[in-house]
């Protein structure tokens, strides 16, 4: 586990396979071919001040070409409560967090709202997709 102390507490990370398991899961039932699985990565915090249930973390193009790697991304999970969720609803999470992920899968991130598109709406609907084909 990765301890962070901020000014007052303690950020703690650690690797949340079970979200990773999750993610999987969701990307072979939804078609999302876009997403490369092997090049997202989920931790788990303790400790955040954030009210989000989770969020995900972008590596920009400036540092993939300085460390020479390809793009990636990392979706964190705040403990506290994502944790207390049930199932379905750590599913529309983490459905969420990837439509934050463009189609060319380049590092960079969407925003929630644009002109022809809205992420809750679409989060909705692909959870509403994804339930009927994992039946």
């Amino acid at each position: 586990m990765l301890k962070l102390k901020t000014k007052n507490s303690k950020l703690e990370w650690e690797k949340a396979a079970d979200v990773e398991g999750i993610i999987k899961e969701l990307l072979s039932v939804l078609e999302l071919p876009h997403i490369d699985s092997k090049r997202i990565f989920s931790f788990r915090t303790k400790g955040s001040k954030s009210r989000a249930y989770a969020r995900i973390w972008a590596m920009p193009k400036v540092f993939q070409k300085a460390l020479s790697i390809e793009p990636a991304y990392v979706i964190e999970v705040l403990s506290k409560y994502f944790d207390k969720l049930n199932e379905d609803e750590k599913r529309k999470v983490l459905i969420h967090e990837l439509l934050h992920i463009p189609k060319n899968f380049s590092g960079a991130l969407l925003q929630h709202k644009s002109r022809n598109r809205h992420l809750e709406k679409n989060a909705d609907s692909l959870f509403k997709e994804y339930k009927k084909m994992a039946k």
